[in-house]
């Protein structure tokens, strides 16, 4: 196992190069660069811009160079240095505007994360096992609506509700009192108190589709001969339904992993806009419309190392998951 890793942990160096090559040229595809975003924003506001000012900012942030020298600022920075480089719009480090909206992005993503969960694994197998059922076509017709409803309308009308029915503050992780009050339990309390709106918003699509991958999974694990042969030798049924035939169907659920950490970064940025989350989401894209290539780019640059972290924490959990999977194949 240690030297599948190693050997998992060797392959991901130069697949980072590559990602990290893709991603500036990437945000480097679409015309002009921040200052021409600038000029278009000042001529929008009727402001006068001094063309010898526009010079003087093209050669500071070096958009004169060619892209290969801008590439290598970037990731000398990043390797040599630690530094993500400037944000042109915020006019602070990178590094800096990252980490500050984790914690909320971190919150949000954990706890949609344990809603899909604790959500999608007893109902699935309560539909697998009750075929037919009266629950199951319930579960199924809850299912199709949350896949159906837009994230965004579903937000729209759960604040609604908690601002005309419980009479909270919409919008945010805190209410105004609590947001830049110093951590305490009340402000903890707040938070949870405001948590659950995102949490239901973001969980439902994915608890909808959870529940029809785990359902069709365990349906097909439970006419397999081993299922069969155990209730035949008279092994308890929860046992012999948990033991073999939900361990196995339980792969989509842990090769889920290797996208939840890149989402943690990028969520669901139209729900964080509609609910105003202080997320990672809404800054990438506000990066991505200014043109901001330092913090756009170093967002992409984590989201595709977070991508190939969750993808070698899903192989292992699948390895011991799935006893038909062995590292040395």
């Amino acid at each position: 196992m240690l030297r599948y890793v190693i050997m998992r942990i060797i392959y991901m160096i130069p697949t980072l190069f590559g990602i990290s090559i893709i991603a500036f040229i990437i945000i480097q595809l679409p015309p002009g660069d921040y200052v021409t975003s600038l000029i278009a924003s000042m001529s929008d506001s009727g402001q006068a811009f001094d063309p010898a000012e526009i010079a003087r900012l093209r050669e500071i942030y070096g958009f004169d160079d060619p892209i290969y020298v801008q590439y290598y600022k970037w990731i000398s920075g990043i390797l040599l240095h630690g530094d993500f480089g400037q944000s042109f719009e915020w006019k602070r480090p990178v590094s800096e505007l990252i980490w500050e909206r984790m914690g909320a992005t971190l919150s949000v993503s954990v706890a949609s994360l344990l809603f899909v969960w604790a959500v999608s694994l007893p109902i699935g197998i309560y539909s697998a096992v009750k075929r037919h059922s009266l629950g199951d076509h319930v579960f199924t017709f809850f299912g199709f609506l949350g896949l159906a409803i837009p994230n965004f309308i579903l937000a729209l009308t759960l604040m609604y509700f908690s601002y005309k029915v419980l009479g909270q503050s919409v919008g945010g992780l805190f209410s105004p009192e609590y947001a830049h009050a110093p951590w305490s339990f009340a402000k903890f309390t707040d938070l949870l108190a405001h948590l659950w709106i995102p949490v239901i918003v973001i969980g439902t699509a994915g608890t909808a589709s959870l529940i029809r991958i785990l359902r069709a999974n365990l349906t097909d694990e439970l006419n397999k001969p081993y299922y069969i042969t155990a209730r035949a030798k008279g092994l308890h049924p929860t046992k012999a339904l948990i033991k073999y035939p939900v361990r196995i169907a339980l792969n989509p659920f842990v090769s889920a992993i290797g996208w939840v950490l890149p989402n943690l970064i990028s969520g669901v940025t139209i729900t964080a806009i509609v609910l105003n989350l202080p997320t990672a989401g809404p800054l990438l894209l506000r990066a991505l419309i200014s043109q901001d290539m330092y913090l756009a780019g170093s967002f992409i640059l984590l989201m595709g190392v977070l991508t190939l972290i969750g993808m070698l924490i899903s192989d292992l959990l699948l390895a011991m998951l799935d006893p038909r999977i062995r590292f040395d194949r």
